[in-house]
């Protein structure tokens, strides 16, 4: 449960940073994430929406013990946080 307490906080934050960017008028790198985007009425629905997929598998990764895969999403996407911060910063 840890592991998934820890996969909703990363895509908070990711959220939180592509929300930053595109504030800034930055593009968002992520095709899947673009179509999202540009598919909903209201650009954030289409990321929430995504966010809200990726926290379903997630759990069905618990469910059916697929904790290792879980744990290096989370180190994906903590790099992924991290980065984004960091060219937040830069900009």
């Amino acid at each position: 449960m840890n592991l998934l307490i820890q996969f909703s906080y990363l895509q908070l934050l990711d959220l939180m940073t592509t929300m930053a960017f595109l504030l800034r008028g930055i593009e968002e790198a992520n095709p899947i994430v673009r179509l999202a985007l540009r598919a909903t009425p209201w650009p954030i629905g289409g990321l929430v929406a995504l966010k809200v997929l990726a926290i379903l598998l997630a759990f069905y990764c618990v469910r059916r013990a697929r904790l290792r895969l879980l744990s290096r999403v989370n180190v994906f996407f903590a790099v992924l946080v991290a980065w984004n911060v960091f060219a937040l910063i830069l900009t």
